[in-house]
């Protein structure tokens, strides 16, 4: 943070930067291929590769795409419940951040994905508009995996897995192994001091240059 603090990208940064207008973290950036993320279940929640089964993850270039084909990412203190299921998909939370395609900055609407049995809203966000960005946005998820539909009302999207991360903080919801370490939300009963934050990171710089030795 702007005092050099370390923060949980996932609980620390608040949803609102002002009325109706979202904070996004990037993981993903722009035309680049290794799949980032927020790492939900560590403490701090760090952005990492994700890896499956052993091997760390790579989005393909899907011609004539290169990667990911805008800042992809989330928006914070939201929270996909598992345990809901979602009255336009018919479909669980996939028990992550809601994920944002950033085309430029403004928000524009919000696709549907159904991602192994589970929902996983994209928010798809823009400046000015590109031409054939948008189809092509739409494209590359059809081709990636596969959408489906687009609700009504989006911006109630946002605001109902806000309401879930509120649940999952204040340990209302079991999260399941998630981990809700922060520094900032004094209603949580997970808030933690810099000084345990600075542990946490310690830690894992430790464990990363013992494991760069072997």
């Amino acid at each position: 943070n702007e005092k050099g603090q370390y923060i949980s990208p996932f609980h620390d940064i608040p949803i609102y930067a002002d009325k109706e207008v979202f904070h996004m973290v990037v993981e993903v950036p722009r035309w680049s291929n290794a799949k980032m993320e927020i790492a939900t279940k560590d403490p701090l929640n760090p952005i990492k590769q994700d890896v499956k089964k052993g091997k760390l993850r790579y989005v393909a270039n899907l011609f004539p795409y290169k990667g990911y084909i805008w800042n992809y990412g989330a928006i914070p203190q939201t929270w996909e419940d598992p345990g809901h299921n979602d009255k336009h998909t018919g479909c669980c939370g996939d028990n992550d951040p809601i994920d944002v395609c950033e085309l430029e900055a403004r928000f524009l609407g919000i696709l549907a994905m159904i991602n192994e049995g589970e929902t996983d809203w994209k928010v798809i966000a823009i400046n000015r508009l590109k031409p054939g960005y948008l189809e092509a946005t739409v494209d590359w998820f059809r081709r990636y995996k596969v959408p489906d539909g687009k609700p009504e009302n989006e911006i109630d999207i946002i605001e109902t897995t806000h309401d879930y991360w509120r649940a999952l903080v204040t340990k209302k919801t079991n999260g399941k192994g998630i981990s809700c370490m922060n520094t900032t939300v004094s209603e949580g009963p997970s808030q933690g001091d810099p000084h345990a934050a600075k542990a946490v990171v310690d830690a894992y710089h430790q464990h990363w240059f013992h494991h760069q030795k072997n």
